[in-house]
């Protein structure tokens, strides 16, 4: 069994109240297993709030505080796996590893046991980490690409983790002169600009052009700066996935397929407030099929399950290859 190491948190950056980027230095003396663009690492914290699991009269499971006697949370250790943010040169140069977290929560608003307690860490007196000291995953490049002149990356939320590992390491790599033949596109959706983690970086390592590389930034709430920004593509990553392959949006296959009177008024309802999907201007529906024939493409996602399962759908109807983190 791999060794249990005890790290610090070097550095934190908040792109908004529930999501941020965070620094691991590995133990004194140490430094990180080596890896690959992809894989990821348990970590754990001592102080979580600890959950107990109920299940009601109808089987269903519920996760609920575990309180002592006297009402207050118990607390214990609680471990989880995160994918890697940081592209291997970066540790190999400066030591640290990534991360790009999210503040988790149930439908109660219960926040999540080890996420909750990562975003209390102050960077001087409470920014120990635990690592499991081996770092794991076949969600790579070389695992699930092999084989394909294209890859389409789809990134919702902190799933951009190992996208950003892969796509600056493999510009990092073309830098050294050892770039990669096949064409990458990165499709990566989140809420809000302020929550695109990595955009910058993204667009600078687009605009190098050091390697094949598409950048296709969207946000699924766009306010008026983002309206205003042709730069920034607007919806939910899986309606502009459906515009680039020219289906009809979700929500209107919904209303089509609703059963009842009652789903029909809901899924109009929806579609009404569906952001209607659009590209960044610089990029054309034409260029990017140009970019993804079926036979020659696969699809890489990671990030919300219900999401994955709806880009399966869109990659299954159109004979696309599709591989999903699913650890």
């Amino acid at each position: 069994m791999a060794e249990r190491k005890s790290g610090s948190i070097v550095n934190w950056q908040v792109l908004s109240p529930i999501l941020s980027i965070f620094r691991l230095a590995p133990e004194k003396g140490e430094s990180f297993p080596a890896y690959k663009a992809g894989q990821y690492i348990a970590l754990r914290r001592d102080d979580c709030k600890l959950k107990r699991k109920v299940v009601d009269a109808n089987g269903t499971a519920r996760y609920l505080p575990d309180l002592d006697e006297d009402g207050n949370p118990k607390r214990g250790s609680v471990t989880h796996s995160y994918s890697i943010a940081s592209a291997p040169y970066e540790t190999q140069q400066s030591g640290y590893l990534e991360f790009y977290i999210i503040l988790q929560q149930d439908e109660t608003g219960e926040m999540g046991r080890l996420t909750e307690s990562l975003f209390r860490v102050h960077l001087e007196n409470d920014n120990q980490v635990i690592y499991v000291d081996r770092i794991a995953g076949d969600f790579t490049l070389e695992k699930r690409a092999t084989g394909f002149q294209n890859v389409l990356l789809v990134g919702t939320g902190t799933g951009l983790a190992p996208f950003a590992a892969m796509i600056k390491q493999l510009h990092y790599e073309a830098l050294q002169g050892k770039a990669d033949q096949r064409r990458f596109t990165l499709l990566h959706a989140n809420r809000t600009y302020n929550e695109l983690a990595y955009h910058l970086e993204l667009s600078a390592i687009e605009a190098a052009n050091k390697f094949d590389f598409v950048y296709v930034p969207t946000v699924s709430r766009p306010d008026q700066r983002d309206l205003n920004n042709p730069a920034i593509g607007k919806g939910r990553a899986t309606n502009l996935l459906r515009r680039i392959f020219e289906m009809r949006l979700k929500e209107e296959e919904d209303v089509e397929n609703a059963a009842s009177d009652e789903q029909r008024t809901k899924a109009r309802a929806a579609l009404e407030k569906a952001v209607t999907p659009a590209l960044p201007s610089h990029i054309s529906p034409q260029r990017l099929l140009e970019r993804l024939d079926p036979e020659q493409t696969v699809i890489l996602t990671c990030g919300n399950p219900k999401v994955m399962s709806e880009i399966k759908t869109i990659a299954d109807t159109n004979h696309i290859h599709l591989e999903k983190e699913d650890w």
